[in-house]
């Protein structure tokens, strides 16, 4: 990988057409560290994945990769240092697993550049470790949707960029999945140095992998920093509108969200 770059942005205001999402945020991604997005559904979250992706251009502000203006740099500079996992994308036809997986390696390579050695040891990594080479020969298609979502993960993951961009990458996973996946960017992290963001709905496995917590509603930051420093009761009331007990996991310590009975009326 190609060292350690930095992400960052100032002053970003997105929005599609005439309709704004977020305004004014300020947001720097600790290098090294695994963030996790989080915030009530329609607040900005996967918006501002994307900006920082250079897939959605701000209305103002600025993203910056390794110290550029990412909106002046050449796709294929980026796609080296930066992955993009999206919410869904669509399953093509007649495509082999192994296939859809080895298209994670086209930033690596040049106008007359052959498959490499390079290429097939990252392709087979890949697949390793999101445990999907059982499917190598198999159709995308034929997938369930949680195994196609693994593969599109080893496609990601075969790109081999420091910075990972995750948006909502637990979903369609059975839970012994969803924490498989998440203890893996976690060993990226630790062990590669990956820069790590996602977005995530679970508030408990969003308080348990990540170092940095970025906390949006309303398309503002609310709170920004490590989940111990952040989760509040108050917090939890203030952006999810519900009342809960802030305890200690007892398998990592982190903060553990436990949530009281909302009160509903009775159908009788």
């Amino acid at each position: 990988m190609d060292g350690h770059p930095t992400l960052s942005a100032e002053y970003l205001t997105l929005g599609y057409g005439s309709k704004i999402i977020c305004e004014s945020l300020d947001v720097t991604i600790p290098t090294g560290q695994l963030t996790v997005i989080v915030g009530p559904n329609g607040c900005g979250k996967s918006t501002l994945l994307k900006s920082l992706c250079r897939l959605l251009k701000p209305k103002q502000g600025n993203v910056t990769l390794n110290g550029k203006p990412i909106l002046s740099m050449p796709s294929k500079e980026v796609a080296k240092l930066l992955g993009f996992l999206p919410q869904s994308s669509p399953t093509p036809e007649r495509v082999t697993v192994e296939e859809l997986v080895a298209r994670g390696r086209h930033a690596h390579q040049g106008l007359f550049s052959q498959w490499s050695v390079e290429d097939e040891q990252a392709v087979k990594q890949a697949m390793q470790v999101t445990r999907i080479e059982e499917f190598a020969e198999h159709t995308v298609d034929a997938l369930s949707g949680g195994q196609r979502q693994r593969v599109w993960i080893a496609m990601l993951l075969a790109q081999q960029t420091p910075i990972l961009m995750l948006d909502e990458p637990t979903t369609y996973l059975d839970i012994s999945h969803q924490l498989e996946l998440l203890e893996l960017f976690k060993k990226l992290k630790q062990q590669l140095g990956n820069t790590v963001v996602a977005v995530l709905h679970d508030l408990n496995q969003a308080c348990r992998y990540a170092d940095n917590m970025i906390v949006l509603s309303g398309g503002k930051i609310v709170a920004q920093g490590s989940p111990e420093e952040l989760m509040t009761e108050s917090l939890v009331k203030q952006v999810f509108g519900l009342d809960s007990i802030i305890v200690s996991d007892p398998v990592t310590s982190s903060p553990m969200i436990v949530p009281k009975a909302p009160l509903i009326p009775d159908v009788v």
